[in-house]
């Protein structure tokens, strides 16, 4: 099917009129599904043809909430590094989630877990939502927006004036963590983080968590010397090695409380303090970020801050949506907030 080069053009009486055997269907049932008539009945393989073969022809005033129901495939870059642990467990909720709510959008996904696969078959998608914090080239960044120029990183920001992005708000979170903290009455706070990249026009070798816990500090006059760990992966045993330093090192003058930057980091911590019989809380407080399943289950249990893995998920598939329907231009951000869930590890005061 196809529709006049010139698209339809919309007479005194509401009809768009086309020469009804070029366009393959009546004036009226044009006219109807275009203007989303509610009384009218059509198959959606009906509305499909004719509002895909509308755009194609450039007609501009098919509405936006029309636009976004018509079927688009679309790829996810599965950029993660496995590691056999926990932090799989996050990334394996995400992609789950990510599945679900592009299929509601009306995306049809593939997968593509090497940016040069995806670059390579760029012209079967019509976007792309990419998870995992594994860092991509400049070069690299702008070869795949020169072929897919529309598309949504989860998690980390690597080219921000080419791409939109989603992620928690990871700096807000630290603050609210160091807030929450000493508010209960604690001076001194460490922290226990692992190697990451700021990333941006400038790339800059720190995890964001880890930046900002400097940062805040900093402002807010706390004294954190010798108290920032942030070294390895973010891993149960690095986790473990790190708790273990912190503890030698501060053997006589332990800090009153450690953020610790994700889950699988804190479970290493919570087993080195309790090898060296630290007791937390009553020694040392402890808060993470991630609030994975097994926070629930640790000795004690983890005060952790809940990154909704599914609200990340649905705020890059809406984001593509509107980017594809709208074909905008202008690269998008948003950070979605966090929220403490308190359990044996800390209680804020109320």
């Amino acid at each position: 099917m196809c529709l006049a080069n010139d698209g339809f053009k919309e007479d005194s009486n509401g009809h768009y009129q086309r020469d009804s055997e070029t366009v393959g269907f009546s004036q009226a049932t044009v006219s109807r599904v275009l203007k989303d008539d509610p009384t009218f009945s059509v198959k959606d393989s009906t509305r499909e043809k004719i509002l895909n073969a509308s755009l194609e022809m450039g007609y501009k005033n098919v509405p936006q909430y029309q636009r976004i129901t018509i079927p688009q495939d679309v790829a996810i870059l599965d950029n993660v590094v496995p590691d056999e642990g926990l932090q799989d467990v996050y990334f394996d909720e995400l992609r789950e989630a990510l599945v679900k709510h592009a299929e509601e959008q009306r995306m049809n996904v593939t997968m593509h877990e090497d940016v040069d696969s995806l670059i390579a078959n760029a012209d079967k998608y019509a976007g792309f939502i990419s998870i995992g914090p594994s860092p991509l080239g400049r070069k690299t960044l702008h070869r795949l927006h020169r072929k897919l120029p529309h598309g949504v990183f989860i998690d980390i920001n690597p080219a921000p004036e080419l791409f939109d992005s989603v992620q928690p708000d990871l700096e807000q979170t630290i603050l609210d963590a160091i807030d929450a903290l000493t508010t209960s009455g604690c001076s001194r706070i460490g922290f226990i983080g692992g190697l990451g990249n700021i990333m941006g026009e400038h790339e800059y070798p720190e995890d964001i968590r880890t930046f900002a816990f400097r940062n805040w500090t900093l402002r807010l006059d706390l004294d954190v010397q010798g108290l920032v760990y942030a070294n390895g992966p973010f891993t149960v045993e690095n986790g473990r090695l790190q708790g273990r330093q912190l503890l030698q090192d501060h053997a006589d003058d332990l800090p009153d409380a450690v953020i610790v930057a994700a889950d699988p980091l804190a479970v290493g911590v919570l087993q080195a303090f309790a090898t060296e019989n630290v007791i937390v809380p009553q020694d040392i407080k402890v808060i993470s970020i991630n609030n994975q399943e097994i926070a629930k289950y640790t000795s004690p249990a983890l005060s952790s801050y809940d990154i909704s893995q599914d609200e990340l998920a649905k705020a890059a598939a809406l984001m593509l949506a509107e980017a594809l329907t709208a074909n905008r231009t202008i690269s998008q951000h948003m950070r979605i907030s966090t929220r403490l869930v308190a359990r044996d590890s800390f209680t804020p005061q109320d």
